[in-house]
């Protein structure tokens, strides 16, 4: 099966600028999707949409929830993410936008890891319900607490996947970012494969750098895309690196390793 990839705009592109032509570049690439990170630093984000699809590109991915660092593991907080997970699934069912992403947020002191797991299963569990009625993946992110994110706690595949057996949903999933889990626990082919009924959406950086994907990083994108293709995994695999030099020769470069099937 062909991996449909996509384009993370917010670290490729200045979202205050004009983005047409570069969503006109990503599409003759053969990129089928762009997405971003929130949606309330989007300025105008409909007419961004209504561009992407007149191009036939798919909002694969936005942001569901303030707070990466103080998120779901924080019972205190579980009020304010549902209201604002309710209005993200809102947005994300009138755009067709198939996952929008979580945050277990940072280790609070005192909390153990299975405490915080726990309090991520109630949060996620109380909007559930409605992801499933609206037809919208929650995905919980995975990131490394080792460089960019300390003290995050969804730093690990086991305790996602833990996390999504707790709450029982079709619609909990797990973005899994490959950089970052390069950096947590390596064994990136055999995660992957173990978790692929619980994963919603991936993304992808160089590692060290989290640059282009090129024979400078350690990341061996051609085999995982190959074996990412092997499962029945049919969403979209995002690009979010941080280009070392002109932006479109990077993202055919990505486009052309991670296009196995």
């Amino acid at each position: 099966m062909r991996i449909k990839q996509s384009v993370v705009l917010p670290i490729m592109h200045d979202m205050q600028k004009p983005v047409e032509p570069l969503l006109r570049e990503i599409r003759s690439i053969g990129f089928a999707a762009v997405e971003f990170w929130g949606r309330d630093g989007v300025k105008d984000f409909p007419a961004v949409f209504e561009s992407a699809r007149s191009l036939g590109l798919v909002i694969a991915s936005m942001g569901g929830h303030n707070g990466l660092s103080d998120g779901l593991n924080n019972p205190k907080n579980h009020d304010r993410i549902e209201a604002e997970l309710h209005a993200s699934i809102d947005l994300a069912a009138q755009f067709a936008i198939p996952g929008i992403i979580c945050f277990s947020g940072n280790r609070n002191p005192g909390q153990s890891d299975l405490e915080g797991l726990a309090a991520c299963a109630q949060g996620l569990q109380r909007i559930a319900p409605y992801a499933q009625e609206k037809s919208v993946n929650l995905n919980l992110e995975l990131l490394n607490s080792r460089i960019n994110h300390p003290g995050y706690q969804a730093d690990h595949s086991d305790w996602g996947n833990l996390l999504c057996d707790m709450v029982n949903s079709p619609r909990v999933k797990l973005l899994f970012d490959i950089y970052h889990m390069q950096i947590m626990e390596g064994d990136l082919l055999r995660t992957i494969t173990k978790s692929i009924a619980h994963i919603g959406h991936f993304h992808t950086a160089g590692n060290p750098g989290r640059n282009d994907l090129d024979d400078s990083q350690e990341i061996n994108y051609r085999a995982i895309c190959r074996a990412i293709a092997a499962t029945p995994y049919d969403l979209y695999l995002g690009h979010e690196f941080q280009p070392k030099a002109d932006l479109l020769p990077a993202l055919r470069q990505a486009f052309t390793i991670c296009d196995q099937s």
